[in-house]
């Protein structure tokens, strides 16, 4: 019969021999066992035992295998210290990759030819026309006749007399009848902005197209309150206030030309019309009358006050010349209205020559100019005649020069 079996029980029969050889097998194997359960870190909280030296990770590169940590890449004390380089500018859609170039730019020369009567000459054309710079022939590259609306400024000697000069009140009125003569020639597309000075200088109406406005304000001039002419520091100041107006522009200067108290120079009054572009100046000398009858009286006294007006002609004469303007010294009041019509034509029409100069350096030089009127394809002087047949003579009136832009402006 056979006996129960313990659940515990082997399956296979019971041998001593065989029981004695798995308990020496198991005994063999815990040794193993418990050494392999002393160098495992988890058993010793992650701490390697002492005397033991734990490999340090890598550098860079990542992990060695498949379960090693992570190595991150050293970073140099320098590099952390400096700030984050700034971001590349955005290049914009359609502008060039390449470094602007500054160009010079275009000079424009207003050219006015008269008859020795003051008669305009119309007609000509740009092959007529030579334009030399610093004595260098300039390729003109456009022109044209400009006949439109002008933008001028009346400025007005207005000063007390002394009392022992009380027939020099003959300059303020030549002065006024010279003013309004001008305003008769007025148009709707003109500006005018009227400048009284004897001290200094004030304005009296801003530049306008009403003619009404400019008469009222010539008409507040009526009892000045200085004696003194500083004729230098008006014409500095009036320069320098249209030096900010785009285009031509004109002074219509009416005056004895004596300057008594001024703080500037002639010579820095000559320096600044050569640096203000597009300005031409006329002058209208005052006073003949008197000047007249002083001569008649002789005297040194006279003489002296003679020597100072011949002065004063010679600076008004000078300041239209270097900007192409004329100069008028009328004796009597029924020449104002042929002056001012001769102006009105000279102001209106013009020929304007435009050329980039072959100079191209911006140094801020003062450059020479010079317009020549000659026959088409030659070298030869323009023969004008008139309806007669008969040679008429002429002048040309222009600017002396041109100051070039500075490299900094």
């Amino acid at each position: 019969m056979f006996e129960p079996r313990s659940p515990f029980s082997m399956s296979t029969p019971r041998n001593p021999i065989w029981y004695c050889t798995l308990v020496l097998f198991v005994l063999c194997l815990m040794p193993i066992a418990m050494r392999a359960q002393s160098t495992d870190p988890q058993s010793t909280g992650g701490q390697p035992q002492s005397g033991q030296k734990q490999q340090p990770p890598p550098e860079a590169g990542g992990p060695q295998s498949d379960s090693g940590p992570y190595a991150i890449p050293k970073v140099s004390p320098d590099k952390a210290n400096q700030p984050a380089p700034p971001p590349a500018p955005k290049k914009t859609e359609g502008m060039p990759s390449y470094s602007i170039n500054v160009d010079v730019p275009l000079v424009s020369v207003d050219a006015l030819l008269l008859t020795k009567d003051g008669q305009f000459i119309p007609g000509l054309k740009k092959e007529h026309f030579r334009v030399f710079e610093d004595n260098v022939l300039q390729p003109v590259q456009s022109f044209g006749m400009t006949k439109a609306g002008y933008t001028a400024v009346l400025l007005v000697e207005f000063a007390s007399t002394p009392a022992f000069q009380v027939s020099r009140r003959q300059f303020l009125y030549d002065a006024l009848r010279a003013s309004y003569a001008f305003t008769d020639q007025m148009q709707k597309n003109d500006y005018v902005s009227v400048i009284s000075y004897d001290m200094k200088s004030s304005i009296l109406v801003d530049f306008t197209s009403d003619k009404q406005a400019v008469v009222s304000a010539l008409n507040t001039l009526r009892i000045p309150g200085f004696s003194e002419t500083n004729l230098f520091d008006a014409l500095y100041d009036t320069l320098d206030r249209l030096e900010r107006v785009e285009g031509r522009k004109e002074i219509v200067l009416i005056a004895s030309g004596v300057d008594t108290f001024s703080k500037m120079n002639l010579d820095k009054v000559m320096k600044k019309i050569k640096a203000t572009p597009n300005v031409t100046i006329y002058t209208i000398s005052t006073g003949f009358l008197w000047r007249n009858y002083m001569e008649g009286r002789g005297g040194m006294g006279g003489q002296m006050r003679e020597m100072n007006f011949l002065q004063g002609d010679n600076q008004m004469q000078t300041f239209a010349k270097m900007t192409g303007g004329r100069w008028f010294s009328p004796r009597f009041e029924a020449e104002l209205p042929d002056d001012f019509r001769l102006i009105s034509e000279a102001v209106r029409n013009q020929y304007t020559i435009t050329y980039r100069p072959t100079n191209t350096k911006l140094d801020g030089t003062f450059r020479k100019l010079k317009v020549q009127v000659v026959q088409p394809g030659t070298d030869q002087p323009l023969i004008v005649k008139d309806q007669k047949g008969k040679e008429v003579k002429f002048q040309i009136l222009t600017r002396d020069g041109y100051t070039a832009k500075h490299e900094v402006d």
